[in-house]
């Protein structure tokens, strides 16, 4: 049972009585008001509906000797009263702190704060989406105060955001296209061209800059499901640690269900299909072998190739392949060590970490082919070297001091690739080439559908692309190839011996040899 007591009181007020029973007056000759609380004869007749219920609570004194009394009302009965004093009772006894007074918004900012364990981009990430999504929604609450539908309402803001971003991107697309359409008029007309052609077309320019310039990347299921993660990060953190909050608030939230996408494959069809509509099938395209080989072959002579074709065969990440250094690849052995990674943050600076995680530190053996291009670019780039430092010489007002940075992918004065350029290189690229859009991320998919066309096997394939798990690499990568599909497709059929084989919708069949496995039925009676 609680320590403490209930009590009723309302919020009459009347004349301040001094010690002989008198009214107090104040400057101006009135009486003073006060509330009568407890002494309001309303409740003193128990008047049901008049006035409220209270508990006070005489709590263990804290660690430094500072009483703690909380006291609560607003209840309509006294049952009411006595549960809920009850109740903070019980959480008191257990350790959690009920008299904390920390608002969403500071508990947040400290946990993240404390949160040394993340990756620096990883926390600057979290740290960003709190200020972003849950701190002007929330904020102004105690943590004590925090309840479910609270955390809710964020979400159900996220949705209506959503629409109209949707709206503003169909916006987008009708400024875009009327755009084009300016512009090819103006492009045809005989010259001279007319002066309104050429406004009608800056007209438009200038209405689809405003219509781009409108939010419109929504926030899908995968990034609603990421922010709800974070903060019950924080809460399951106040719950067993910090001990402020008694439930993880998070747990009751509804968000749209998530599946990551798999890797499709670029077929003949969905080749054909995005020729004539600009339509991708999904958001994580794989070239075929033969894609992948037009791509290479065309990409020989560019700056990047190197990097690319490792990329392809041996799966290092965007960052992996522009952090990777001199230092970590053995040109003895024929092995490159990835051990770190190239990071872009929110303000386009890039940063040296380790890698994502421990099994992203691995050690990949390069294929020959692979190892003779590292070894020419090595040479070339120790040629290019001489070469701008003997340029530096002539004129060192235009050319800096050459940066000796260490790195296998760099840029003719040494600097390292950013890794947003090496994907806006490689854009370009296969644009120009005509080629069925993928992203450079993309390139692991392909290096995977490659390892597992040659019959490499699963667990092979997972300690190639620096998997944590084996189930990631199996559930993303077993149905990947379509003539792998096939092949398993035809591997069933032919496992059932059969005299006739239907060749057609008529029905039309072809024998079998006499030699063929004759095909035996066995009813249940008879294999009883």
């Amino acid at each position: 049972m609680f320590k403490g007591n209930v009590y009723k009181r309302c919020g009459c007020t009347g004349p301040k009585l001094d010690e002989a029973g008198q009214p107090v007056l104040n400057a101006k000759g009135n009486p003073v008001m006060q509330e009568l609380g407890a002494d309001c004869p309303r409740i003193r007749k128990r008047e049901k509906r008049h006035g409220s219920w209270y508990y006070y609570l005489h709590l263990p004194d804290d660690a430094r000797g500072k009483r703690r009394r909380p006291r609560r009302g607003g209840f309509l009965t006294q049952k009411e009263a006595e549960t809920e004093a009850q109740k903070i009772w019980d959480e008191a006894m257990a350790g959690v702190d009920v008299e904390n007074k920390t608002t969403v918004a500071g508990y947040l900012r400290k946990w993240i704060a404390n949160r040394v364990d993340l990756k620096a981009n990883i926390r600057e990430e979290y740290a960003a989406d709190i200020e972003k999504f849950y701190i002007p929604v929330l904020g102004h609450l105690t943590m004590r105060e925090l309840r479910t539908h609270h955390i809710q309402v964020v979400f159900e803001d996220i949705w209506a955001l959503n629409e109209v971003k949707q709206q503003n991107q169909k916006a987008a697309d009708q400024a875009r296209t009327a755009c084009e359409a300016a512009h090819e008029a103006w492009k045809r007309a005989p010259r001279p061209r007319p002066r309104e052609l050429r406004q009608a077309w800056d007209h438009a320019r200038a209405r689809l800059k405003a219509a781009l310039a409108q939010p419109r990347r929504a926030t899908g299921p995968g990034r609603q499901r990421n922010l709800l993660n974070v903060l019950s990060g924080a809460l399951k953190h106040a719950v067993k640690i910090d001990k402020i909050i008694t439930e993880n608030w998070c747990d009751g939230v509804y968000i749209p269900p998530y599946d990551a996408p798999d890797p499709l494959v670029w077929t003949e069809g969905r080749v054909a299909r995005w020729n004539a509509t600009g339509e991708l099938p999904g958001p994580v395209m794989v070239w075929t072998p033969e894609q992948t080989g037009r791509f290479l072959d065309a990409a020989v002579d560019h700056r990047l190739y190197a990097a690319f074709h490792l990329m392809v065969f041996r799966a290092p990440r965007r960052g992996e392949a522009a952090g990777l250094r001199w230092t970590d690849v053995d040109m003895t052995l024929g092995t490159a060590s990835i051990m770190h990674t190239l990071i872009t943050d929110r303000n386009h600076k890039v940063r040296t970490e380790t890698t994502k995680s421990r099994a992203s530190k691995r050690t990949v053996t390069l294929d020959s082919a692979t190892f003779a291009l590292l070894s020419a670019w090595r040479d070339i780039q120790q040629e290019e070297k001489a070469i701008w430092k003997a340029k530096r010489r002539k004129n060192p007002e235009l050319y800096a001091p050459y940066v000796d940075s260490g790195y296998v992918f760099t840029m003719p004065d040494g600097r390292p690739w950013h890794p947003d350029s090496v994907s806006q290189a490689f854009s370009r690229l296969i644009k120009r080439l005509g080629l069925p859009p993928i992203r450079l991320h993309d390139l692991r998919h392909c290096a995977a559908s490659l390892s597992l066309a040659a019959g490499l096997s699963m667990k092979a394939i997972q300690a190639l692309l620096g998997h944590a798990t084996f189930a990631l690499t199996a559930n993303t990568y077993t149905s990947l190839m379509p003539q792998f599909a096939k092949d398993e497709a035809e591997a069933t059929v032919a496992v059932v011996p059969r005299k006739q084989i239907p060749t057609g919708p008529e029905g039309q069949s072809a024998p079998l040899p006499d030699d063929a496995p004759q095909l035996v039925l066995v009813s249940s009676a008879t294999a009883a």
